[in-house]
């Protein structure tokens, strides 16, 4: 064996995940307590060998046996991811499944620096990590972390649309916070998220799964996966549809997910990759928190009166990824993806139709190689996506004051969006002492922005290109008892998205130069500078991962609503440069075994808490206030009994501390704590798997994200979406292996 070879590779399990980072000395040291101080999984037991005996009179020869059970997808996963030196976790989809699988928020539960919240039942959930995006809304593009699936973008310079984050199909999900996805071209706040889809090597060749409960919710999926000489594939199909906890909440999706892989030899494979979904979500709005708590089943009249929903009528991602296998030590893997998402929305006297339709191509070469003695390893890789049609029209849907001329229909605005992202990158991991590890890199990134409108009146374009370097460097150290520390610097660059350039109207443009201190269209690129510390590790029958970060940003891109919607138009929201502001925080995360009694079962418990401190320096006119939109501090737990013979029941809490509704901080609304419970059998034989879950067990009336406003004054305004209430969701799913 080779020497040098990195500690993972004498790992029996891989470690679990999580990540932290440090703000205040006090939390910090609690969280460290926290982190260290379950019991985690100890390694299985090597099996016996066994011994034959030959006659007295000839040569004894001995034969070992070794049994052993291979690594799937989300160990492999982490097993690789613990070479990157900072935070990152990887969430398996069988521990998903064993309850409701309804939005992204489902899979991302119970992952450190992640908030996810859905609002009204629809698929487009709130999505922070590190602060990326605070400010977003539910049913927003998703900005401030690259969305990959199958390590392919699914992000472009308009931003991630969400239709297509059909949460089932998937074998897991990789979460690399902040700078820790460098090698996927992401440089973004707050990572990347990377939804992996299941092949015919790792599905069973037919799935049929239903679920159904509370707020009129069904769904019901079917797959199958299969191994076909050297050809394999899977396919999931999945119908979803939901009366809605509030009122005009209501909603439906239809989707198709598909891969085809083919493997040329033992050294070259390609696959094809197709996604396909349609929905169509109704929009209750938000409420003011006296709303909420008084009757949170309620809809904001506006969005009443105008019927508000969203209707995406088939969006389409195709894929294609080849990956060579050049010899021993280096790899070449070049990647291919159309992108087509058009959106209808009505709201108000028009209907909007937006559409986008990207092309993304991605090269990644890697070679393992010995320096100085010492293995090295080094990446380069090239993503570029570019817009190749975007638009918006805006058409009459009900004759107003000032279309009362026009007919039912009629065009009144065009605008046309281009741009593109192009991102090289290189890196390299060196082990420059026995277990410590040196990495760096650097990327060259190259944005450009276009925004026109055509109709009515041609006005003068805008068009930017921008040029800038992200420089990566960290450090990380394998003790021999399995456990790691790490620390990293880091920067990151994200471009406006396209669209942002036309959202400004006059009369915020001609604001005061504080707090949201750009104006017009000349919005910067958002930057940071970012220092990450942290360890992971298994000891004591605990995994754990801690990260502690504190990030400097410059022109961050905030955006907020400057003029309310009403019943004849929508809301128009402002996208601005904000004055220096500082994310920082603490990221945990705990999984321990805390008894196990062998064929009576196991108890264990999981638990993940984040540490949100974000704010302005010193801006001339919000001093060092919060920034709105995300918690303080976010806690999810959860103690779990296992049984052998396949039933488990849980019980879990999710809390979260008070969130900021304005810049100013004139208003706030309060924290919450829920309880869930869920219960289950998966027959370990006959492949099929039964659960309840019954969530928000008391009732209980919370907001469970806000879309920030820039001065409320200390009014109660609509401002937030509110959590569901007391719901029971049931699901039975069978496999023929």
């Amino acid at each position: 064996m080779n020497q040098h070879a990195p500690t993972r590779h004498l790992r029996a399990t891989p470690s679990s995940t999580a990540t932290a980072t440090a703000t205040r000395t006090a939390i910090a040291l609690a969280a460290t307590a926290l982190c260290m101080a379950g019991a985690a999984m100890a390694a299985d037991d090597p099996d016996d060998s066994a011994a034959v005996a030959a006659p007295a009179d000839s040569l004894e020869i001995r034969s070992v046996h070794v049994k052993g059970k291979a690594l799937d997808g989300a160990a492999r996963a982490r097993l690789r991811l613990e070479e990157v030196p900072g935070g990152v976790s990887v969430v398996s989809a069988e521990e998903v499944e064993k309850g409701r699988v309804f939005t992204s928020e489902d899979v991302l539960a119970f992952q450190p620096g992640v908030y996810a919240q859905a609002a009204g039942g629809a698929d487009g959930i709130k999505i922070s990590i590190r602060g990326s995006a605070i400010n977003r809304g539910t049913n927003f593009f998703r900005s401030g972390t690259l969305f990959l699936f199958d390590g392919l973008p699914v992000t472009g310079p308009g931003g991630t649309p969400y239709e297509l984050f059909e949460p089932l199909g998937l074998s897991r999900t990789e979460v690399l916070r902040g700078a820790n996805a460098f090698d996927l071209g992401a440089l973004m706040l707050g990572g990347a998220i990377n939804y992996v889809t299941r092949a015919g090597r790792d599905a069973a060749p037919f799935e049929a799964r239903i679920e159904g409960g509370s707020f009129g919710y069904r769904k019901t999926a079917i797959s199958s996966g299969q191994v076909i000489g050297d050809w394999d594939y899977y396919v999931a199909a999945t119908d979803s549809e939901r009366t809605g906890y509030q009122a005009l909440s209501q909603g439906e999706s239809r989707g198709l997910i598909a891969n085809l892989g083919y493997r040329f030899s033992p050294d070259v494979e390609t696959r094809f990759y197709l996604r396909y979904r349609k929905t169509d979500n109704y929009q209750p709005g938000a409420l003011t928190r006296a709303q909420i708590e008084d009757n949170p089943r309620q809809a904001n009249p506006t969005a009443l009166a105008q019927n508000a929903h969203r209707n995406q009528p088939g969006s389409k991602w195709v894929a294609n990824k080849t990956t060579w296998n050049i010899d021993d030590d280096s790899t070449l893997e070049a990647g291919l993806v159309w992108h087509d998402y058009p959106i209808d929305q009505q709201l108000g006297v028009n209907v909007g139709r937006w559409g986008f339709t990207d092309v993304s191509a991605s090269l990644q070469y890697a070679r393992r190689d010995t320096l100085f003695g010492r293995r090295s390893d080094t990446r380069v890789g090239f993503l570029t996506t570019s817009h190749i049609d975007g638009y918006l029209d805006t058409s009459v849907r009900i004759p107003a004051a000032a279309t009362a001329a026009l007919p039912v229909g009629t065009r009144i605005r065009r605008a046309e969006y281009d741009g593109a992202d192009h991102v090289l990158h290189a890196g390299n991991d060196l082990e420059i002492a026995p277990r410590l590890w040196l990495s760096t890199g650097v990327s060259a990134v190259r944005t450009k922005r276009f925004t026109e409108v055509t109709f009515p009146v041609v006005n003068e374009p805008y068009d930017r290109t921008t040029n800038s370097l992200a420089p990566r460097i960290g450090l990380r150290y394998s003790f021999d008892n399995d456990i790691q520390v790490f620390a990293n610097a880091s920067r990151s660059i994200e471009p406006p998205n396209s669209w942002a350039f036309l959202t400004v109207p006059p009369a915020f443009t001609s604001g005061p130069a504080t707090g949201l201190s750009r104006r017009g269209l000349d919005l910067a690129d958002q930057s940071a500078n970012t220092f990450e510390i942290g360890t992971r590790g298994r000891a004591f029958n605990s995994n754990w991962s801690l990260s502690l970060y504190r990030s400097h940003v410059r022109n961050e891109l905030l955006s907020v609503e400057v003029v309310p919607a009403s019943g004849t138009s929508a809301a128009i929201t402002a996208e601005s440069n904000a004055s220096p502001t500082i994310h920082q925080g603490i990221e945990a995360g705990l999984e321990s075994l805390l008894w196990n009694g062998a064929e009576r079962g196991k108890l264990s418990t999981r638990h993940s808490f984040t540490l949100n401190d974000f704010y302005f320096r010193h801006d001339a006119r919000f001093g060092k206030n919060t920034l709105p939109g995300v918690p303080g501090r976010y806690y999810q737990g959860e103690l779990q009994y296992e049984h052998p013979g396949g039933f488990y029941a849980g019980l879990s809490v999710q809390a979260a501390s008070k969130i900021d509704v304005d810049y100013a901080n004139s208003f706030s609304v309060p924290g919450y704590g829920i309880v869930n419970a869920s219960l289950g059998f998966d027959h370990p034989v006959q492949g099929w798997r039964a659960f309840l879950d019954l969530r928000n067990l008391a009732d209980k009336h919370y907001v469970s994200s806000v879309a920030p406003a820039y001065n409320d004054a200390g009014t109660d305004q609509r401002r937030s979406a509110p959590g569901d209430g007391f719901g029971v969701f049931a699901g039975i799913s069978v496999t023929f292996r």
